[in-house]
């Protein structure tokens, strides 16, 4: 699932070539919304909160968000898609430029003074302009049994990491994925870190926490059980770890420098 660095940059770039355009055209082909028709209006501008998008069309706002397979893709007109068409979920045309969402895990639209009714409960944004980290560690701390790992992915904490940078923190902060929150040292140092990593990669196409941006070096733990640790050789472990059984996310740790 992109995480909130991802999502950042595809609203960048449909924003660069979006925003005070008009819309010569706009196909939603989700059925709740498929007479919906926003041709002739203006796009205000496209903004990430989290891992969601908002696209600012005249009153209303589409909301997009991508979960595992989605996509948005720019195109010139009459150039041809690099997916299927029968995968576009929206699209939006105005004179130079096509936005085409492909698979996108959850599309609506809502009335501009409805955005909070779909990210209103979404936690700080990482990325966002308002970004508050004493609010983020309130957030967290506010239940101290529950796993820093669950925690963390947990939107309603704080809004834009997923499941790598939860597992590259929890390595990088030197605590096992499975301690409650209410044991880990300095709550607001991981918070701190957190916004530091995804401020640093949010302009990457490559995601790096390692700072070395070498094929195989970008990552101290996530995707690598079975490996060896890069500080201390001991073998990295994996296994599963959720708020529930259908929010299993593989996880990554290193016995010896996390506990």
């Amino acid at each position: 699932m992109p995480e909130g660095d991802t999502v950042y940059r595809t609203a960048e770039h449909l924003n660069a070539v979006l925003a005070g355009q008009v819309l010569t055209a706009c196909d939603i082909r989700v059925p709740k919304f498929a007479t919906v028709d926003l041709s002739g209006e203006s796009v205000e501008g496209v903004v990430s909160r989290g891992k969601h998008l908002l696209m600012r069309v005249g009153g209303f706002s589409i909301h997009s968000h991508l979960k595992m397979e989605g996509t948005w893709h720019v195109y010139r007109p009459e150039t041809r898609w690099r997916k299927p068409a029968w995968q576009a979920r929206a699209i939006l045309k105005t004179e130079e430029w096509m936005a085409v969402g492909f698979e996108l895990g959850l599309l609506e639209v809502v009335a501009r003074e409805a955005e909070d009714s779909v990210v209103g409960y979404l936690g700080p944004d990482l990325l966002g302009p308002e970004w508050d980290a004493d609010e983020a560690v309130r957030r967290l701390a506010s239940d101290p049994l529950r796993e820093i790992d669950v925690a963390l992915l947990d939107q309603r904490n704080l809004a834009g990491l997923g499941n790598v940078y939860a597992n590259e923190l929890c390595f990088l902060r030197g605590v096992l994925p499975t301690r409650p929150v209410g044991e880990v040292p300095k709550l607001d140092a991981v918070v701190s870190l957190a916004h530091r990593l995804i401020a640093a990669n949010r302009d990457r196409v490559e995601r790096t926490t390692t700072g070395d941006m070498r094929p195989g070096r970008m990552l101290w733990v996530y995707g690598r059980g079975g490996q060896p640790c890069r500080r201390c050789g001991t073998r990295i472990e994996s296994g599963k770890l959720g708020a529930t059984e259908l929010s299993l996310r593989d996880t990554y740790w290193c016995p010896h420098c996390q506990t």
